[in-house]
């Protein structure tokens, strides 16, 4: 576990499917948040048009905001400023941070991608990223992942910045029990969410459990 007693308790960081039925998505989004806390909602449709992802954008972003919830976008800073998003999440080929930070200002919130490198992660830092991503953690069902991620670069990440960094790929309630041990201040999920037997409801019920009894575990350590 890191040595950093300010660190709090890490939060689920949402990610919407890639292709959905905006009205029966908008319902489990609804019951997603019935099961507990949520930081976060990242609208991730990808190969869609910009008409589509706006329309989802104004269905689904009242939702995250009625429970405090921030609503960021991926990959397009510009569609993000036209929604009025809270921000927009760039992958390491998907956008430009400076670009970026010109498009939406400075009051709305930028992450970066940065697989399993602590460079990166130190250079969109010095950029002015809110947040960096790290991952993937395990094999996801979401997207092929391009890179292993080490709970070392969290542990080392949360020890020595104070820049949040989200966890991220194949992430379930049975395995993020090291990641929330090793620092990780977000868990970004999508699959084990959207997909679980019993619903979003119960998934985000079992996630927080699962983060709750990781955080709260004083002599456990890290696999």
């Amino acid at each position: 576990m890191t040595d950093n007693p300010m660190r709090e308790r890490p939060r689920l960081y949402l990610i919407t499917p890639a292709h959905f039925t905006l009205e029966t998505f908008k319902d489990a989004l609804k019951a997603a948040f019935e099961g507990g806390d949520i930081a976060c909602v990242q609208l991730r449709m990808k190969e869609t048009g910009n008409d589509q992802v706006l329309a989802a954008a104004k269905a689904l972003m009242p939702i995250a905001h009625a429970h405090d919830a921030a609503f960021l976008i991926n990959d397009r800073a510009d569609l993000a400023a036209q929604a009025g998003a809270d921000g927009v999440h760039l992958g390491q080929e998907d956008g430009d941070l400076a670009e970026a930070r010109k498009i939406l200002g400075h009051d709305k919130d930028i992450g970066v991608t940065c697989h399993n490198s602590r460079h990166l992660a130190f250079e969109a830092g010095e950029a002015g990223a809110d947040y960096v991503a790290f991952g993937a953690f395990f094999p996801s069902q979401t997207k092929i992942a391009k890179t292993t991620a080490d709970l070392e670069t969290i542990q080392i990440w949360a020890d020595i910045s104070e820049i949040p960094c989200v966890a991220i790929g194949g992430i379930t309630a049975e395995n993020c029990a090291p990641l929330v041990k090793a620092g990780a201040d977000f868990l970004a999920v999508s699959d084990a969410i959207w997909s679980h037997e019993n619903g979003p409801k119960a998934a985000v019920s079992a996630f927080n459990a699962a983060i709750d009894a990781a955080f709260s575990s004083k002599d456990a350590s890290p696999a």
